[in-house]
């Protein structure tokens, strides 16, 4: 028998087929109900992002985003025991019945784990805690950030460099390297918003002030396609909120910086300032009226951060936060040779979010960062300055979609207009110049796939624009997650990246760090990388993770440091362009229990470049590679009021360029006089091997009606002597001397006291 149906073609009925499947699940997946909600600190109402949330004795759960919301969909009719968790604050179940086709509100709020309880024992189960465990991903709370024993000031990136696979170049530097990268490969955002150069006192830490910063997340590598833009690794800092239940506030007074805090609510959601400046001017006046060289006649920074919340109403948040920071140095080098530098960041950014349902959550922000750069120098009557400014602005949109528990999609853009200016005048006569105005655009998709309980895929794609150069690449990533046992779980992460940028860095002092972008003829650089880990938590609430990586570097563009003259270049004559590489293997133990925290992290790493123009296109490791890296944290309560923190610190000494033999240029044009010239591998040697301890006291009480915590540190306390780098002179007999600089020269005292109220 013929059937009119018999006609339709074939892609037209299968598409039918499609449609009538789609419709006919619509009944049944209307009859499942869903929760959601905030996750939120119960004393200040700051929402808590990454948080945790399940459905008890099950694996179905999930984990709050980044603005703290949460979604749990295609629940069956009936009565369920939620759990509630975030590391540092005490786990909450409660109970709530769902009926058919039901979206349930049902925000939380968590209580902080209370110090003063004797016999506190923290667990961080491992199918609660999916963020803690997640590939390549550390969180460091910003207690233990103030807590650490550090040189002079709480530092945000001073403590991420504890971490494993995250190495420093120096106890005078905060720069981040990370897993073999330099610091311009790794994307800093503040409210999401990018920060160009977060430096302060000549790049000795970073310009984030920890009683500001409400999270920090770093994402060392394999990160998903929500982010781009360089091909390292992600740091994401997010501002505090503010009190939503009453007005607070903190005052912090130190050797080298004072701070201030105060937040609040207001009638429809919360505000907070905070602000710090630079207090090390009597020191420095004593020190010039004892006649030490070197000392600036004027040195002083300081930054601010604020935010202010609304809600709309339950649907609907706005918020506005920004950050402005700015050093200021006018120093004697030498006799008639002087230095006036002023450098700083200002960012803005306006964020809107809104829940569409239950199942679609949205959030769209607007951004504005400036970074700019100052320097003059005198040589008698000869004056030399440069500018060096870079401002980017743009319109990022994210987007989640969770139809249930089982599959989850992610969707994004960000959109934006760059430009960099850079000028240097030499003797009154323009030398480099350099203009670039980029439009850039990226969006990008992710799925996420958990088939069953014991399997997680992640899979998704970045497509990524840049208008100087008409460049546009693609990005995949995907990762997976196998749950092996109950508390172990294994994981393989991998995926592409691209940079459009990189940073052209000044060994002495960051104020200096000039940023350059890709341009016709001068490829951006990218690299492939791929991160496999095991996660495994103990019963006893301690957790221990491996992971290791390899990860590739192609076309690495870098300022050409040979030229001997750039006046009359192209632009993509001014680089030279190379590869690199790095692999390792990093361990890391966390627990705590009882009055005892702390955790252990070790990295056997190795890291490599090559240049055409370096080692006659061989392969060298740079300063930042070390073979080994060892760092131990532990805290623990002495007394009621006292506890004591101690950090060690172990590394393989850092490359350098070993004098090896000389020569005499006899007829240079540079020299009337025969020149003595040093001949060396490039990073052919290795300083000794690095190692420190730092020891911190801090005593809880009361002062003028305030809660008060001083603290008193010790840095470098048993008084090793690390090398900074060596220095060479020729003597006149035709011998070489060389001296020592240290880093921290002798063990260094800090002293701080901080009130809240």
């Amino acid at each position: 028998m013929h059937s009119p149906s018999d006609d339709v073609p074939n892609p037209t009925r299968i598409l039918c087929t499609v449609l009538l499947a789609v419709i006919s699940a619509i009944p049944s997946w209307a009859q499942t109900a869903s929760v959601s909600g905030y996750i939120r600190d119960a004393e200040t109402g700051e929402t808590l992002l990454l948080a945790n949330i399940r459905i008890k004795d099950t694996l179905t759960g999930t984990a709050t985003n980044t603005s703290g919301y949460y979604t749990l969909t295609g629940l069956q009719a009936g009565p369920y025991t939620l759990q509630a968790s975030y590391i540092g604050y005490q786990s909450l179940e409660f109970d709530i019945i769902l009926e058919a086709g039901q979206s349930l509100r049902r925000d939380v709020d968590l209580l902080p784990l209370s110090l003063e309880v004797e016999e506190v024992v923290v667990t961080a189960e491992a199918d609660t805690e999916e963020e803690q465990r997640r590939l390549g991903v550390n969180k460091m709370p910003t207690a233990t950030i103030r807590q650490l024993p550090t040189v002079l000031e709480p530092d945000v990136f001073r403590s991420l460099q504890l971490l494993p696979g995250v190495k420093s170049a120096s106890d005078f530097s905060s720069g981040l390297y990370i897993r073999g990268g330099s610091p311009d490969q790794t994307l800093i955002l503040l409210d999401r918003t990018t920060v160009y150069n977060p430096t302060h006192f000549f790049g000795v830490f970073s310009t984030f002030n920890p009683d500001a910063i409400k999270d920090v997340r770093l994402y060392k590598g394999a990160y998903g396609s929500a982010y781009g833009g360089r091909i390292g690794s992600v740091v994401d800092i997010y501002n505090k909120d503010g009190n939503r239940n009453e007005r607070a506030g903190s005052l912090s007074l130190g050797l080298l910086a004072s701070r201030a805090l105060i937040e609040g609510p207001h009638r429809k959601g919360s505000w907070m300032l905070a602000v710090r400046r630079s207090t090390v001017e009597p020191l420095l006046a004593l020190a010039r009226a004892q006649d030490v060289d070197g000392i600036p006649n004027t040195f002083y920074f300081y930054d601010a951060n604020g935010k202010v919340n609304v809600d709309l109403d339950e649907d609907n948040r706005l918020s506005l936060s920004f950050y402005a920071g700015q050093d200021v140095v006018d120093v004697p080098i030498a006799e008639s040779v002087a230095a006036r530098l002023r450098y700083g960041n200002r960012t803005i950014s306006g964020n809107w979010t809104h829940l569409f349902s239950d199942r679609l959550f949205s959030n769209f922000t607007l951004t504005a960062s400036s970074y700019f750069s100052k320097p003059e120098f005198e040589f008698a009557t000869t004056e030399v300055f440069q500018t060096n400014d870079v401002w980017d602005y743009s319109l990022k949109g994210d987007f989640e979609y969770l139809p249930d528990s089982r599959h989850q999609w992610r969707a994004g853009f960000w959109a934006g207009n760059y430009r960099f200016d850079f000028r240097s005048v030499f003797d009154g006569l323009e030398g480099l110049s350099l203009e670039t105005r980029a439009i850039y655009t990226n969006l990008f998709g992710e799925y996420v796939f958990r088939p069953t309980a014991d399997w997680t895929v992640t899979s998704g794609v970045r497509g990524a624009y840049f208008s100087d150069g008409d460049y546009l690449r693609f990005e995949p990533r995907l990762s997976v997650e196998r749950r092996l046992s109950e508390n172990l779980y294994a994981q393989l992460g991998m995926g592409r990246y691209h940079q459009f940028l990189t940073l052209v860095t000044n060994e002495a002092f960051s104020g200096l760090d000039t940023w350059l972008s890709a341009a016709d003829k001068v490829r951006p650089a990218y690299g492939d990388q791929v991160v496999t880990g095991l996660k495994y938590t103990f019963g006893s609430g301690f957790r221990l993770e491996w992971e290791a990586y390899y990860r590739t570097m192609k076309d690495l563009f870098s300022l050409n440091p040979f030229l001997p003259d750039v006046a009359g270049l192209d632009y993509d004559e001014l680089f030279h362009v190379g590869e690199g590489f790095a692999m390792g293997s990093e361990f890391f133990l966390q627990g705590q229990v009882g009055r005892f925290s702390g955790f252990a992290g070790y990295t056997w790493g190795l890291t490599k470049r090559r240049f055409p123009t370096i080692n006659e296109n061989s392969w060298y490791p740079p300063k930042y590679d070390r073979t080994h890296d060892l760092n131990l944290t532990a805290t623990t309560r002495i007394t009621r009021k006292w506890d004591v923190t101690a950090v060690f610190s172990y590394a393989t000494g850092q490359a350098y360029t070993r004098p090896a033999s000389r020569y005499r240029l006899t007829n240079s044009p540079f020299e009337a006089q025969p020149t003595d010239v040093l001949v060396s591998p490039f990073n052919g040697a290795r300083l000794p091997a690095y190692h420190r301890l730092d020891v911190g006291f801090t005593r809880k009480g009361s002062l003028f009606g305030a809660e008060s915590e001083l603290q008193l540190q010790v840095i470098n306390a048993y008084n090793r002597r690390n090398i900074w780098f060596y220095f060479y002179e020729f003597e006149q007999d035709g011998s070489i001397s060389r001296q020592v600089v240290p880093q921290i020269p002798v063990p260094v005292p800090n002293i701080s006291l901080t009130l809240r109220f």
